[in-house]
């Protein structure tokens, strides 16, 4: 006989203080953005190539502005009224969704920009003799 699994709910998890963090990651080839909790465990997250753009297009602006709209959709069923935005990389839809989130109407907290800067960089190669 073939047993049938049986297909548990999962449980939505409502945030206590109604924080939460949004990261954003801008590459030059993709936006990706998730929604954490106040302690970083991951509530939302989605990107451009999720949402069916394909090539040149999952680095442009409005397509950031598109996938932080998604990603906010499921805010309001984690209780999150306040966000703090950490951005990380230089791609061209770092602006629009920083600007989304501020038009979605959640408090935000603070702005924080979390790209890995070089300090002082790799060793350079030896000098050329001829």
């Amino acid at each position: 006989m073939a047993t049938t699994k049986k297909e548990t709910k999962k449980k939505k998890i409502l945030v206590s203080n109604g924080e939460g963090q949004v990261h954003i990651q801008a590459t030059s080839n993709n936006t990706l953005v998730s929604l954490t909790d106040s302690q970083g465990n991951a509530l939302a997250q989605s990107s451009a190539g999720a949402l069916g753009n394909r090539g040149a297009k999952k680095s442009t602006p409005f397509v950031a502005q598109q996938v932080v709209e998604t990603v906010l959709k499921n805010a309001s069923n984690f209780g999150i009224t306040k966000v703090g935005i950490l951005v990380k990389g230089a791609g061209g839809g770092r602006e629009a969704a920083i600007r989304a989130v501020g038009s979605f109407g959640l408090q935000i907290l603070y702005i924080k920009d979390v790209s890995p800067i070089p300090h002082n960089g790799c060793r350079p190669p030896k000098a050329r003799r001829l």
